[in-house]
């Protein structure tokens, strides 16, 4: 079975899946980027039993796949990015495979230039991501290979998707909660996969510091720094770009242009005020 840690790209599931590796994979509670490799990403094609050549045989493998690997009653973490809207009229996931979910969701007015950073895109380009329905991610291997293939849709269809599904239980973290709520957010992811696991016994109080502590955004940064981080991407001069790069320091309400704030005000509004998020003008 499957428990899904899930988000819109660039919206915190890195650091979410880094603070539960280092609780759930290691001894004290102590990170290192070897961890990550027990919450591995999903669609991919280390999960997909033969080669896929379009989108549609993607997500007709969707379901196949996840039985394929993941069947029975052991508990896999899996990050996605994957809507789970339906695609091709396939569906992304069913309480057949899936346990429950963590489902991260970041302001998108915080968002874009995190997206614009990681996938080199300018304001109008990233802004046009967010708000395309038919928005996806591929990353082509050999012989031109879907298995990586991930429907995105557009922000708002994502969040909705997930937060409307009652197929099997999920935890919403909002990102900004990381940074203000920090122990308590993490304790309630915590408490939701023990509930999911049916596991009684109490957190482990020293580990789960160390696991915050050793997560932090900053050592995350300082760790890519001095190590690298293989997930890290490249621009399109061929530089290699930081993963981890303004993290909380990303203040929208200063470097935001005008033009793209009121479009993403105009375009989100029921979003933003169903999360609770300020409006500014």
């Amino acid at each position: 079975m499957i428990i899904w840690i899930a988000s819109y790209p660039k919206s915190g599931n890195t650091y979410i899946r880094s603070f539960i590796a280092s609780y759930y994979f290691s001894k004290k509670g102590k990170f290192n980027f070897d961890l990550l490799l027990n919450i591995l990403q999903f669609p991919s094609i280390k999960f997909s039993k033969k080669n896929i050549h379009s989108e549609k045989d993607a997500s007709d493998h969707w379901i196949y796949n996840q039985n394929e690997f993941f069947s029975g009653d052991k508990i896999n973490f899996l990050k996605t990015h994957n809507s789970l809207e339906p695609f091709n009229g396939n569906q992304f996931t069913s309480s057949n495979q899936t346990l429950g979910a963590i489902y991260i969701v970041r302001d998108p007015r915080n968002l874009i230039t995190s997206l614009m950073h990681h996938y080199s895109l300018n304001y109008d380009e990233a802004y046009s991501k967010l708000t395309n329905k038919d928005a996806s991610l591929l990353e082509k291997s050999q012989d031109n290979d879907h298995s990586n293939f991930t429907f995105l849709g557009s922000w708002s269809n994502h969040f909705s998707s997930w937060k409307n599904s009652k197929d099997f239980k999920t935890l919403f973290i909002k990102y900004e909660d990381l940074e203000d709520n920090k122990y308590d957010t993490f304790k309630k992811i915590l408490k939701f996969i023990n509930e999911l696991k049916k596991d009684e016994s109490s957190i482990n109080e020293k580990k789960f510091l160390n696991s915050i502590n050793s997560t932090n955004f900053s050592n995350l940064k300082n760790k890519e720094e001095n190590e690298g981080f293989e997930e890290s991407v490249y621009s399109k001069s061929g530089q290699k770009k930081r993963f981890f790069n303004l993290g909380f320091n990303n203040r929208w309400q200063k470097i935001l242009p005008k033009n793209i704030l009121k479009k993403l005000n105009k375009s989100f509004q029921n979003e933003i005020n169903d999360l609770g998020y300020e409006i500014y003008d």
